[in-house]
């Protein structure tokens, strides 16, 4: 058996943080479905920027597009739910299986919206129309502007995926937002089984401190921080208000460990994926670091639950001088300004193949 499948053996969804339609085209995403037990995945705009770019896939969908009029953000969604949408059909037996637990992919609302809490209710809500699949999130960042938009589409009964979450005060900021949708639809006489997951980074923390902490302590803040959160997760799941909403029959929203891919060349390539093994969470992969895991991975030890460990590594951070919660603050802003960047390059790219099609027209 190999490591991936003893991973998700353990409990944890492995989902790919990639989608390309040359993964697709040529089967790629099928065989790790069938080889290397994923059982979804992730897309953002720095994901579509670098697919649109590296490939030449694109163009003639792009040149059709245009002809039938459409530009900018419109054309963008249009290519990007055709892509997520097969996928979504490729997994569709497994949401089907696990009765929408898993089996998600995953789409962005415009990374422009984080900071607009009306306009990201009204994109989310459209999105999710437009691509018609009952398994696709719809990405909201857990910004303070995002948490009121997360908790309206909830209600609204639309799947969400709350993304940029770095802390443990960030994450229940963003498990609340989800819970007061969920009461609410009860309330309101409505099914409370609305899917989401709440994502949270970990190899950026790591990132932010290379060269100003002792050497001891490189690459261990990600996995300390998420030993936080592990235990605000269980802590949630095991209170009064999560256990009445899965009374009502709601599953609940899970966690999802993002940005696990190592950035240390010096570290382990599987670092934080056997650091990270946890049952009922979800660990969403960049491809190589999936395939590595396929390759040579193993599965360790579980998570522990009393986050014991994880704060006797914070504490030592602190001590080094690092300002945790002053970081967390930072991470998310300077997370949602690279998402805007990317997609601000996403839409010039975009541009600039809509000029090249017109003029071959």
């Amino acid at each position: 058996m190999n490591a991936t499948k003893k991973l998700h053996d353990l409990g944890q969804s492995i989902w790919l943080d990639n989608i390309t339609r040359d993964l697709l085209n040529n089967g790629t995403l099928a065989r790790y479905i069938n080889e290397l037990s994923v059982t979804g995945l992730t897309s953002n705009p720095t994901i579509f920027n670098l697919a649109f770019k590296n490939s030449g896939t694109y163009d003639e969908p792009i040149r059709q597009k245009v002809m039938a009029g459409l530009t900018g953000e419109d054309l963008f969604f249009d290519l990007a739910l055709e892509d997520l949408t097969r996928a979504a059909d490729l997994f569709r037996p497994t949401f089907d299986r696990t009765n929408g637990v898993d089996g998600w992919v995953s789409l962005e609302v415009s990374p422009l919206l984080a900071h607009n809490t009306a306009s990201t209710i009204a994109a989310a809500k459209a999105l999710h129309a437009k691509g018609g699949r009952p398994n696709l999130f719809i990405k909201i960042p857990g910004t303070k502007e995002g948490l009121p938009a997360i908790e309206e589409t909830i209600f609204a009964g639309v799947p969400v995926n709350v993304t940029l979450l770095f802390s443990a005060d960030q994450y229940v900021a963003a498990a609340e937002a989800y819970l007061r949708g969920i009461e609410r639809r009860i309330a309101a006489g409505l099914n409370p089984e609305v899917g989401s997951v709440a994502s949270v980074f970990v190899s950026r923390w790591d990132g932010a401190v290379a060269g100003k902490v002792p050497a001891e302590l490189a690459n261990h803040l990600g996995i300390a921080m998420g030993e936080r959160i592990y235990k605000a997760y269980h802590n949630m799941m095991a209170s009064s208000r999560w256990q009445r909403i899965n009374n009502e029959g709601a599953h609940g929203q899970r966690l999802l460990w993002a940005s696990t891919g190592t950035k240390d060349p010096k570290a382990s390539d599987i670092l934080y994926i056997k650091a990270l093994a946890s049952p009922f969470t979800v660990n969403t992969m960049p491809e190589n670091t999936l395939n590595a895991f396929g390759d040579h991975g193993e599965v360790g030890d579980v998570m522990a639950t009393d986050g014991v460990a994880g704060e006797k590594t914070l504490a030592a951070f602190t001590k080094a001088g690092i300002d945790i919660d002053a970081l967390a603050t930072k991470l998310q802003d300077d997370g949602a300004e690279s998402f805007v960047k990317s997609w601000v390059e996403l839409m010039t790219g975009i541009d600039a193949k809509t000029e090249a099609a017109r003029k071959a027209a």
